[in-house]
């Protein structure tokens, strides 16, 4: 037989057999049914099973898949030659069903996954009422959440009276049981968290306290007993859980902001009012966009059932407009690879993204002259500090190639948040920006690519493979890849 023209199919009906799995030879346009009465005799089965059994797909980790329609030829049901599937106990779904998968809470483990058929017509509500009973639940502080492609909870299901076909579900999706109940139309639960980075400079404060700059003779900049942010800088943001805001989505982001400062967990903080408080969106366990006019309404920041906001304290009111573009900066410490603790810096935008408009903003926020000083965006994902080319530089760049000086472009996309290290040439004539830090960092994720390399078996561990007292595996996450997105700028 050759090896590519047949299906391995296992028994998994839980019933005695001579055989526990066979080849079926067929071709792609082998209706699905025909494979199935042929394995079902094979294995010697009861032909009773040809009314009550279904044909599953088993995938690389284990996992039953979605019951494939009889009718399907294997090129419809997009089934590879050699491919394994499991006779099953139970029917397939009909064209008008779905096949779903179901688990309670969102700290879900592959393969503990409970199944469910249902008609496509049926409602959210409906839906929800029937797995809760399939699980053993009561009450109606529940709701219904998609499960997203790393194993998380993902998109609520907010509207309850929504057939599931209406919301685009399909065979073989997953949904989660998540506790507490949603809040009504034009509502929004927020989860709040508590951000304040470590040991940050503030720009609040003038520059001479910002720096600690003083000039000596000659006008070289020194740092006086400025700190050592080597351990510091770029560490894993710390983000703490404070609760749940409920509020519309007509509510303005102070309003949002107020509502947050009445939380029980919140008592601990001294803020005097909420413009004392800056909003980040939460994208990745991290701070991502920052929303910043106060009056705004929440609707207007297409905010949706999924996000999350951290709070982060602020020593003095702030107003920032769409032209603004808040910056964490770093000094280089002279003589020493690492780099002084992150100060704050708002880069007025309104003459342009350019890079001779950010050294400029630079040079006066660090006391520095802007001939004198290098600049360069930080990239945590790779350990890599990419320099912004003086002007100098870029005159000498655009004789060889034209090339729009916009760092809002590729390859810098500057935005909020972004860390830029600062070296001042006056006591440091190089153009290295690294830091002992990045070296450990880029040293562990060449480790970690060259781990997987040599196991990738590790990546496909089956539940059932690990040990009785072994640690449970983490959750796993699809495979990362690096991606560009350009847009225009949608600031607030």
């Amino acid at each position: 037989m050759n090896e590519i023209d047949w299906l391995q199919v296992k028994n998994l009906c839980q019933l005695d057999s001579e055989e526990e799995q066979v080849k079926i030879s067929a071709t792609l346009n082998t209706v699905v049914f025909d494979i199935r009465i042929k394995a079902i005799k094979e294995l010697k089965l009861m032909k009773e099973l040809a009314e009550d059994s279904c044909l599953r797909p088993i995938d690389r980790n284990g996992k039953l898949l979605c019951p494939v329609p009889d009718n399907y030829t294997l090129k419809e049901a997009e089934l590879k030659m050699g491919s394994s599937l499991g006779l099953c106990l139970g029917k397939a779904p009909t064209s008008s069903q779905l096949f779903l998968f179901f688990a309670v809470g969102s700290d879900v483990q592959p393969g503990t996954e409970m199944e469910i058929i249902v008609e496509e017509t049926i409602s959210v509500r409906d839906c929800l009422k029937v797995m809760l009973e399939k699980s053993g639940l009561s009450g109606d502080a529940w709701h219904l959440r998609k499960m997203d492609w790393c194993y998380e909870a993902g998109e609520a299901l907010c509207e309850e009276d929504a057939a599931l076909k209406e919301l685009m579900l399909s065979s073989g999706d997953t949904l989660l049981l998540i506790e507490g109940k949603l809040p009504p139309l034009g509502f929004l639960k927020v989860p709040i968290w508590w951000y304040q980075p470590r040991g940050s400079l503030h720009h609040w404060k003038s520059h001479q306290d910002q720096t600690n700059c003083t000039f000596s003779q000659g006008g070289v900049w020194r740092a006086n007993s400025i700190q050592d942010a080597s351990s510091d800088a770029h560490a894993e943001v710390s983000l703490r859980y404070l609760g749940d805001v409920d509020i519309s989505e007509d509510a303005t982001l102070g309003e949002l902001k107020s509502q947050a400062m009445t939380l029980p967990s919140f008592s601990e903080f001294s803020i005097p009012s909420p413009a004392f408080l800056r909003a980040w969106t939460v994208e990745s366990r991290r701070p991502g966009r920052l929303l910043r006019v106060h009056y705004q309404r929440l609707r207007e920041y297409k905010l949706g059932q999924r996000t999350e906001i951290c709070l982060e304290p602020l020593q003095k009111e702030e107003n920032l407009g769409p032209q603004h573009v808040l910056l964490r900066t770093q000094m280089r410490l002279p003589g020493k690879r690492a780099h002084a603790l992150p100060g704050d810096l708002v880069w007025d935008t309104a003459r342009g993204w350019t890079a001779g408009s950010l050294r400029h903003q630079v040079a006066d926020f660090y006391c520095l002259p802007v001939e004198k000083i290098e600049i360069a965006k930080y990239l945590p994902e790779k350990f890599e500090w990419l320099p912004v080319p003086s002007w100098n530089q870029q005159i000498t760049k655009r004789k060889k190639k034209k090339k729009q000086d916009n760092l809002q472009g590729a390859p810098y996309h500057l935005k909020d948040g972004d860390t830029i290290g600062i070296k001042n040439l006056l006591v440091e004539d190089d153009d290295d920006f690294s830091a002992v830090r990045d070296d450990i960092g880029s040293e562990k994720q060449e480790e970690f690519a060259l781990g997987k390399k040599r196991s990738p078996e590790a990546l496909r561990v089956r539940s059932g493979d690990v040990p009785s007292g072994a640690a449970t595996p983490a959750r796993p996450r699809g495979p990362e890849a690096s991606l560009s997105i350009h847009v225009g700028s949608f600031r607030y």
